[in-house]
């Protein structure tokens, strides 16, 4: 059996469609927008732009973020395409399998698993502090025995846990709830974010805009540590130091990562009514939402408080904080609470749904895939994933695991650029409701941006990965090859 066998777009529409795994499809354009600007809208814009505006880029961080917005799009628009193509549940799972075969699509399927389970625990981990942190504030404080991981300071880490299972109910209630809810929590940020906008532009001072590009500062000698602690782009071209143009740039490869999540909204593609027309809408809307007020954010916040204090944990609060505005800084902290909390949702969705698209096709047990009778979710793997989640958020600290979400990330962006090209030679008779322009030059753009970001993260990440990527290659020479529905017909009819 090959295992670069490629499952067809039509078999692909055929599976879904399948009684036995037929999923409700009830999503509209709008609940798509929701969904991907829940998912994009999160830790980057509470915690990113303050970071990267204080160690790389200064006020330019908003060049920074269009810079980044552009290579994100040049992705997006991949998607838009197989999206519109590959209307199916699995997202880049699925592209793959019908572009570049079972043994990419595999590759690919297993590291979903790892951005989306390990994304959806640091980000519950993020959550319980916000949570903890307006607890104390109102005098409300938990013992920190059961609000931190072992590693950090204590046993268990409950609201992390408990935030986790409880979206895993909404998830397994149905994705017209999940998006409901999605809906409703987006409103809530949207408002706060648009808030810190207006309300913080009557307090900007054009001065701390000046020098709005800080001057080179060249990393000193010595400064680069452990060669594993580095990200390799500095191994390969050397170390850029921070600020000037180079810092823009190192500033728009930290803060790209605000912008993950658009690519979640194709993983709903089974549940989506018109999902042709919809999918492109979705993908591409909830980026250039989120692009915009990425931007107008970083200028405020820069103009409001000087750059170089905004290394902080909570940098539009620290903003407010600075004006004297704390009440407006608690209304922020309010925000960051209901993004994370869409955020956690969105990111368990996309795995219930990779794993669920897996199943369906043997790589993984098939028992994984069975459908709510009443509610037409997968709710097996819903409920395995919620229950991985909530183990790994209360027991791990912050650390490392982020940056594993990134690199699964980017390594999905660059395969999906690829395939649109693979598959536009392989399959031009397919209609194709939304296309990438100028192709190839898009996606080849695409997957070099995405593979430069890569490059810019540090050794230890690539090591890990790389470790996670073996043991997918052991589950599937030793269970998923010989288990795939789509190997087991060929043998059939070759028999």
């Amino acid at each position: 059996m090959s295992i670069m066998r490629v499952k067809s777009v039509e078999q692909s529409i055929r599976d879904a469609e399948a009684p036995e795994f037929r999923l409700r499809r009830v999503l509209r354009a709008v609940d798509l927008l929701g969904i991907g600007i829940g998912a994009i809208i999160g830790t980057g814009i509470f915690v990113l732009t303050g970071v990267a505006a204080a160690t790389d880029a200064g006020p330019g961080i908003a060049i920074s973020f269009v810079f980044s917005g552009i290579a994100c799009g040049l992705a997006a628009l991949c998607y838009a395409e197989f999206a519109s193509v590959v209307p199916v549940a699995g997202s880049a799972y699925t592209f793959s399998y019908a572009s570049m075969g079972e043994f990419l699509a595999w590759i690919i399927g297993w590291d979903l698993m790892l951005e989306f389970i390990v994304g959806a625990s640091t980000v519950s981990v993020g959550w319980s502090r916000y949570f903890v942190a307006a607890l104390n504030s109102i005098g409300l404080g938990l013992p920190e025995a059961f609000t931190a991981a072992p590693g950090a300071g204590g046993v268990v880490n409950l609201p992390a846990a408990i935030i986790a299972l409880i979206l895993t109910g909404v998830l397994v209630v149905g994705i017209r709830l999940s998006a409901s809810v999605t809906n409703v929590v987006v409103a809530i940020k949207l408002v706060v974010v648009l808030f810190f906008i207006i309300f913080g532009a009557f307090f900007i001072k054009a001065a701390n805009w000046s020098p709005f590009i800080p001057p080179h500062q060249p990393a000193p000698p010595g400064a680069a540590g452990a060669a594993l602690e580095e990200p390799l782009v500095n191994a390969i071209f050397g170390q850029t130091g921070s600020f000037g143009l180079s810092g823009l740039v190192a500033g728009a490869a930290l803060v790209f990562f605000a912008y993950i999540g658009f690519d979640i909204v194709a993983s709903g593609a089974e549940e989506t009514r018109r999902p042709q027309r919809d999918m492109p809408i979705g993908i591409l809307g909830s980026l250039a939402i989120c692009s915009i007020l990425y931007v107008l954010v970083s200028l405020v916040m820069t103009g409001i408080v000087k750059y170089d204090q905004l290394d902080t944990a909570a940098p539009m609060a620290t903003a407010f904080q600075a004006i004297g505005a704390s009440w407006a800084a608690g209304l922020v902290s309010l925000g960051a609470i209901a993004g994370l909390t869409t955020v956690i949702l969105i990111l368990m969705l996309g795995q219930a749904r990779v794993g669920f698209a897996m199943s369906r096709d043997g790589l993984l047990p098939v028992w994984f895939a069975k459908v709510h009778s009443k509610f037409r979710t997968p709710y097996r793997i819903t409920v395995i994933t919620g229950i991985v989640v909530a183990a790994v958020a209360s027991l791990t600290p912050i650390n490392v695991l982020a940056e594993m979400t990134n690199i699964g990330t980017l390594f999905a962006f660059v395969l999906v650029s690829i395939g649109v090209l693979v598959l536009r030679r392989a399959r031009p008779d397919l209609p194709r409701s939304f296309r990438v322009p100028w192709v190839p030059v898009i996606p080849i753009l695409a997957a070099a941006a995405c593979l430069y970001l890569m490059l810019n993260l540090v050794g230890w990440t690539w090591i890990r990965f790389g470790v996670w990527m073996l043991i997918g290659l052991v589950v599937y020479f030793v269970y998923s090859r010989k288990n795939s529905r789509l190997g087991k017909s060929a043998t059939a009819d070759e028999a």
